[in-house]
């Protein structure tokens, strides 16, 4: 497989640029290791393929979900929640892949996270339309700890607001290979996604796949 850039990959890639006081976009930080990290996520996805979860008041959420590690965040009916058993399955989520948690933790300590160790990933699976709403990561136990989120295939609009759900939202573009880390002081920002335009690349056809390590337990 190559590393090379794709069509619709970062033009900036190699750069950095602070978000936030504690929030960093480390640009196609992660295209030399997609080579590892994409036979990596078929595998967990074979295992456990992604679905439309419902949200607890009932509605069908846009974006295909799965999970990989010692737990994975799940909707429903009785609530958000992380869970160590994929409910679709009723097997245990498949573990972290040594490449994820690596990728994960080194970005992690460029940001300034050092020693952060996930033990749940979730992944989320975009089409043409797919959007994720303005909210925060509150499903976590330890605040302290960071969230490391990674984009592969088509490019998105990342929705990057403050600590009221109210407050001015920055438009933030993410290309294939970007890494997004924030913790600390802009944890519980609001984020989203706004709806992801038709687009094709090389490596994933008109989706983009969106994972993000956190430390829920």
């Amino acid at each position: 497989m190559s590393h090379g850039l794709f069509e619709g990959d970062t033009p900036l890639a190699g750069t950095r640029s602070w978000l936030g006081e504690q929030a960093l976009l480390l640009r196609g930080f992660a295209l030399p290791r997609v080579a590892v990290l994409w036979p990596a996520l078929q595998a967990v996805l074979a295992q456990a393929p992604p679905r439309h979860m419902l949200t607890p008041g009932g509605q069908r959420m846009s974006v295909a979900l799965s999970n990989c590690g010692a737990l994975g965040w799940v909707s429903d009916g009785r609530g958000y929640r992380y869970t160590p058993i994929d409910p679709d399955s009723g097997q245990a989520w498949p573990a972290l892949p040594h490449a994820f948690v690596d990728l994960a933790r080194t970005a992690a300590a460029e940001a300034g996270f050092e020693g952060f160790v996930p033990d749940a990933c979730l992944i989320n699976r975009y089409r043409p339309g797919t959007r994720l709403s303005l909210h925060q990561d509150r499903d976590e136990r330890d605040f302290s700890q960071p969230i490391v989120s990674v984009s592969l295939g088509v490019p998105a609009t990342f929705l990057w607001g403050g600590r009221r759900r109210a407050d001015r939202v920055e438009r933030v573009p993410l290309f294939h290979g970007d890494v997004l880390v924030w913790g600390g002081v802009d944890r519980l920002r609001f984020h989203g996604v706004a709806p992801v335009r038709a687009a094709a690349h090389a490596l994933t056809s008109d989706e983009r796949i969106n994972f993000t390590f956190r430390r829920a337990a």
